[in-house]
């Protein structure tokens, strides 16, 4: 993206007109300036040779010394709303920071994620035009600035302004115009603006943009987004879209000029988090935070030499500085993570080992290092009903989920400080060692280490500067492809589907017959067998009297593997194996209903996140933190009984994307995104509903009945609930389930015996010993591997400095006592001699030998 946005530069820099509304900022009396430091160009009233950005400003100078007139944080939305809706936009509610329709992000990092890819290319309508949003996001790459530059947040609302038009529509000198308009309404003087000609890149998009800044502060950028990005390539977009980001606490802030960002959007919590610790902002904290602005670890400035020029201006030696600030940095961090794990836990995602709950598992560790480093009387789950209560009158979904928010936050918290005895002892190991950055990596992933935790042990440890915010993308990792059927496609019509009706049989033509790794496939017209997708099985059937084994989508063409050739053009007679479908369909409708019923009795952090429906048993994965106890799978189990018992309709829907949204809302993504414009929604009204192309049945009574086989926790945040549905493999299952357990408890029986045999056999062995004397070699005929070596222990048990040999027909034991002191080497080398008249050899353990071979000896070849 750094390519893109260098050819965009170039071009812009040279012919501003083209891409920015240079007559709008002439209008209004701003004049081009170019940024002696960073070489930027930028607008503003006055001649001036240094744009807005704190690096080249001088940091905030607004701190202490507000602009505009005063607003709180919730007025940062409130009236934005008020102003926008009489210029003729649309407020619509924020979407949830899982980024569930969306493949290739877990989280919403910006609000124009809500609309990309399908609104902005054009291929659905916007749920308004022009709109805006009060989104919340959520940020991993900047953790380590939390507290210390006073502005940066992992959790964040951004307010957007959006959009969507064809060019000849596209009125880029209004949007302009509104967003000037709103400055106006602040009371911020024009004469305080310099506003930035940059440019954009994100999410697959680009475009040129202008950011507005006042003494430092980036109050919003407003994206004009032109093109699509192909690898190192610029297309323009079908529409032009408009893109701007507010932070809403930034007009708040600067019309305050309080130190902090956190004083503006969370000002409860921030009072409660220094009541509590006892912690002050002291005056060299206030004095440092205008300069803290410049050392964002995401910048290329050399951090070290930026905090020892702070030190310097403020007159205080850099050590005794970090001293004061970082409690106070990592006290606001503290509230900032758990803010973040609040709003994600809220909309559905847990902390984990993988993916995006990767993320909020190193907000969490890092929140509970710097409570336990501190000693401070906090607890994560207080501190979300903190942010929940103080963010109701925006978000009241927080609080209404707190409950299930603590549950978590207790179960993680709990989890971390009883692993901590086994994390001191790992500690303890790398005391005094040198550490490098893949051991620090190695040893959070690992065990949950933190970075800080090493340092107490060993202060010569050097934290790198950028630690976790690299390490919360260390879950990026590329998903394995299955290996795609590599034919040419082109030209050919998209398959009709037939599979959704309830035809039985039809009839087809072959318009594609090819072959592949030896086996027959063909392409049809049109089919009634479902392909393999969406975790559902394929159909089975046959084909002009031969087996049709598979199906599987290739793009909008179905591909059949057949049991036997085909010519292309020939007229064929399709026939569908019945009750394999009923039976998939069947578990298809079951795993939606058993993934209601987790929801009602476990919460609403219950979420899909896999599934496999076949014909002898299907799974259902769900988000939970915890294994689940045989009281809650009955509970589950029984409710959703319930819900089949009601036979209620299952209706079958289909609409563009938008509109299912607006209708049902995001949960309609539990199988994750779905590449489509129209969405095949499956509703159980007052139950469930979710997008899915699978088949179904008509009414729930059809399942008859769940059985839950077996729960397993697969991973972190993860539960399988094995299950079967259907009265008659229900049956089948509970019968081979009781063979089964009829078998375990023979095998069980048959291992009791056996053992009651051997401690009987060790019995009379340890009696036996008695009659022999250590340090010399026996002969016991007849004697098993067990039985010698049970005597030949007990020998050296009673006199530890003694060694004993014993030997049978064609076996060989040897042990030494534990003080023993003699030549190991003597009786080793005594053993191998005995083992090699049999024939064989000798492996060694510790003080022991065991050895053999296929000849028999006789006690006078010893």
């Amino acid at each position: 993206m750094k390519n893109i946005k260098e050819i965009l530069k170039k071009s812009a820099d040279l012919e501003p007109e083209k891409y920015y509304p240079v007559e709008k900022l002439k209008e209004n009396g701003f004049i081009r300036n170019k940024c002696k430091s960073c070489g930027c160009y930028f607008w503003s009233l006055e001649n001036s040779d240094v744009c807005g950005e704190p690096e080249c400003s001088g940091g905030y100078t607004f701190i202490r010394n507000p602009v505009g007139k005063k607003m709180s944080y919730i007025d940062g939305w409130i009236k934005f709303k008020e102003h926008m809706e009489k210029r003729g936009y649309t407020p619509i509610k924020r979407y949830p920071v899982a980024a569930r329709w969306r493949d290739d992000t877990d989280f919403v990092q910006a609000s124009i994620y809500d609309f990309q890819p399908w609104v902005v290319t054009g291929e659905i309508e916007p749920p308004a035009n022009p709109l805006i949003i009060p989104q919340i996001c959520l940020r991993f790459n900047s953790i380590e600035n939390v507290g210390i530059t006073g502005r940066h947040k992992t959790g964040f609302v951004m307010i957007g302004q959006h959009a969507f038009q064809p060019s000849e529509k596209y009125d880029q000198e209004k949007y302009f115009e509104d967003i000037l308009s709103w400055i106006k309404v602040c009371g911020i003087p024009f004469k305080e603006l310099k506003i930035h000609e940059k440019q954009w890149a994100g999410g697959g998009n680009a475009g040129p943009c202008m950011e507005f800044f006042v003494r430092g502060n980036e109050l919003l950028n407003q994206v004009y987004m032109f093109y699509k990005v192909y690898e190192e390539r610029l297309e323009p977009l079908k529409l032009k879209v408009l893109d701007m980001g507010m932070g809403q606490d930034r007009i708040p802030w600067l019309t305050q000029g309080c130190p902090t960002i956190y004083e503006v959007s969370w000002p409860k919590v921030r009072q409660e988090l220094f009541k509590r610790t006892g912690l002050k902002e002291s005056e060299n904290y206030e004095r440092f935070i205008p300069h803290g602005s410049i050392l964002d670890v995401d910048s290329e400035i050399d951090l070290e030499n930026a905090w020892n020029k702070i030190a310097l201006k403020l007159g205080i030696e850099k050590n005794v500085l970090q001293k004061e600030i970082f409690p106070i940095a990592h006290l606001y961090s503290v509230g900032d993570h758990v803010q973040a794990l609040l709003i994600a836990i809220s909309d559905g995602v847990l902390p984990s080992n993988s993916g995006g709950g990767y993320n909020l598992r190193v907000l969490l560790r890092r929140a509970l290092t710097f409570i336990k480093k501190y000693g401070w009387d906090l607890k994560l789950e207080e501190i979300a009903e903190w942010h929940a209560k103080e963010m109701k009158k925006q978000y009241p979904e927080l609080l209404e989920n707190l409950e299930e928010v603590k549950e978590v936050l207790e179960f993680e918290e709990k989890k971390y400080f009883e692993s901590m005895k086994t994390m001191k002892r790992i500690i303890e190991k790398f005391s005094n060692k040198e550490i490098t950055k893949e051991d620090m990596v190695l040893l959070y992933t690992s065990y949950g280490i933190t970075p800080e935790l090493l340092k107490e042990s060993n202060p010569k440890i050097e934290i790198p500067k950028d630690f976790y915010s690299k390490i919360s993308e260390k879950e990026k990792v590329e998903k394995s492809k299955e290996k795609e059927f590599e034919i040419d496609i082109t030209g050919l019509p998209e398959t009709k589907k037939l599979y959704y009706s309830d035809l039985k049989e039809c009839d087809a033509t072959v318009v594609k017959s090819f072959l592949m790794d030896g086996k027959h496939f063909i392409i049809l017209d049109q089919t009634i067998f479902y392909p393999e997708s969406g975790g559902q099985d394929s159909d089975f059937g046959f084909i002009n009297g031969k087996r049709m084994l598979y199906a599987k989508k290739i793009g909008r063409i179905i591909s059949h593997e057949v049991e036997g050739e085909f010519k292309e053009g020939e007229k064929v007679h399709c026939i569908l194996d019945f009750e394999r479908r009923k039976q998939l369909s069947i578990h298809h409708t079951a795993t939606h209903i058993l993934n209601a019923s987790a929801r009602m009795v476990l919460g609403n952090h219950i979420w899909q996140a896999g599934a496999e429906k076949k014909v002898n048993k299907s799974h259902l994965d769900i988000t939970h933190y915890e294994n689940l106890t045989p009281e809650q799978i009955e509970k589950i189990e029984r409710k959703a009984n319930e819900i089949i018992e009601k036979d209620i309709p299952i209706l079958i829907h289909e609409f563009p994307r938008n509109i299912a949204e607006q209708k049902y809302g995001f949960r309609i993504y539990q199988g994750g995104a779905i590449p489509e414009k129209i969405l095949r929604i499956i509703e159980i009204p007052g139950i469930d509903a979710e997008a899915c192309g699978g088949t179904h049945l008509k009414r729930t009574s059809e399942v008859e009945k769940i059985k839950i086989i077996k729960s397993t926790k697969i991973q972190d945040g993860q539960i399988r609930l094995e299950f079967v549905a259907g009265n008659k493999l229900i049956e089948k299952t509970l019968e081979e389930l009781n063979k089964r357990i009829e078998m375990e408890k023979h095998i069980a029986e048959e291992k009791k015996a056996a053992w009651e045999k051997q401690k009987e056999i060790i019995k009379r062995a340890r009696e036996e010993s008695e009659k022999y004397e250590p340090n010399k070699i026996l002969f016991l005929s007849g004697k098993t591997m067990n039985e010698i070596q049970e005597i030949g222990r007990k020998l050296v048990s009673r006199d530890k400095t003694a060694y004993s040999i014993l030997v049978s027909e064609n076996i060989v034991f040897g042990i030494l006592g534990e003080d023993f002191s003699g030549n190991q080497q003597e009786i080793e080398n005594k053993i191998i001699d005995i083992a090699r008249k049999m024939g064989g050899s000798v492996g060694r353990k510790n003080r022991e030998w065991k050895g053999g071979g296929p000849k028999k000896i006789s006690e006078s070849d010893l």
